[in-house]
């Protein structure tokens, strides 16, 4: 953050206590204020929420930043999240800025990684804020009024998604949430492996989420309202729904089309109709998805990614093998988180621009 007054600044770098190859680093670097390395106990779950909880009494600042070490902010990020708190009414907690991947161009994979946050974060997401919905959060370039987030006990270490949740409790708390025209660039994961592993953690924070959340029904009714509790179901619990059931009805109209009765001359049965419904609702998931995926890199002018777009019901695959990963994991190792590993990316949007941030 170049553009922002050193003496404002008060950064937090926490490592992990047996990440000895980390802190050796930043010991050599010797960094001078206003950076503080915090060493994040071993004790309890090993997951990036128990390391914020551990910086966050070490704040000084009236708002705090949440950022990834790979993450690389656009410059000036800091000053549009403090105008925003500036503008905002006294309800505002957080302000997201927007995600989005640098290295679309490393393969099909990252391409269409990049068509889902764009669709997310620029389209999604902002429809939510403008109307005061619930938001699950990023796990990266959160902006919160830090008075507000030691209120609500910070953030929940048990939680693979602890993001989501957060956006999640801040709303029932009665706080809003908002996004601003400021962009972090992310590194997707390029591999197959790797990416099914962040999804697998990803859907299982979401499992975990719903469950949390669902402990009371009514409670959550009347805290979110109607209308926050249906996005709260369509978006959390909805999402990880979708991603299991999409692998079942693929299977099941790839085996009516193999055994032929999908388009048999005899209609009605139970079979057919059955197979009719899976069949809509997957070409109507597919062009909803792939719409919102297409406005998406539209706003991002990223329409050359377009064409990937065709490549959905691979990716949905991908999705649910993640989400049933999920649902397993959930029950053998619901705290276990699957680090992902950065630095392999072969290309950047940021570095193709010249922005002096990717330097």
């Amino acid at each position: 953050m170049p553009d922002y007054p050193k003496e404002r600044l008060d950064i937090k770098l926490v490592v992990e206590s047996d990440d000895l190859e980390t802190r050796f680093a930043l010991n050599m670097m010797d960094l001078p204020p206003p950076f503080e390395i915090v060493i994040a106990p071993s004790a309890g779950p090993r997951t990036k929420p128990k390391a914020l909880n551990a910086a966050l009494p070490f704040v000084r600042g009236r708002y705090v930043a949440v950022f990834d070490a790979e993450d690389r902010p656009e410059t000036g990020q800091l000053r549009i999240a403090l105008s925003a708190f500036e503008r905002g009414d006294p309800r505002l907690a957080c302000v997201q800025a927007r995600l989005t991947i640098d290295n679309t161009r490393d393969n099909w994979l990252t391409r269409l990684f990049t068509a889902e946050y764009a669709g997310l974060f620029d389209v999604f997401l902002p429809g939510l804020a403008a109307w005061h919905m619930p938001l699950p959060l990023g796990g990266t370039s959160n902006h919160f009024h830090t008075p507000t987030l030691r209120g609500l006990g910070g953030w929940d270490p048990y939680n693979v998604t602890e993001d989501a949740d957060l956006g999640i409790r801040l709303a029932r708390a009665g706080y809003r949430t908002t996004l601003v025209q400021s962009s972090t660039y992310e590194e997707a994961p390029g591999r197959l492996m790797p990416w099914i592993r962040q999804r697998t953690r990803w859907f299982k924070g979401y499992l975990q989420t719903w469950a949390v959340h669902m402990r009371a029904p009514r409670k959550l009714w009347q805290e979110l309202g109607a209308g926050g509790f249906l996005v709260f179901q369509l978006v959390i619990g909805g999402a990880v729904l979708a991603a299991l059931v999409h692998g079942i009805f693929a299977g099941v109209i790839i085996g009516q089309v193999a055994s032929g009765l999908l388009f048999a001359g005899k209609s009605g049965t139970f079979e057919q109709i059955f197979a009719g419904l899976y069949f809509v609702s997957l070409i109507a998931g597919y062009l909803l998805s792939g719409l919102v995926g297409f406005i998406g890199l539209s706003r991002r002018r990223l329409l050359r990614s377009a064409p990937y777009l065709l490549l959905l019901p691979l990716y949905w695959l991908l999705l649910s093998v993640a989400a049933w990963r999920a649902a397993f994991q959930l029950i053998r190792a619901p705290y276990h988180w699957e680090k992902t590993d950065h630095g392999r990316a072969r290309t950047s949007r940021q570095e193709a621009t010249g922005d002096p941030q990717a330097a």
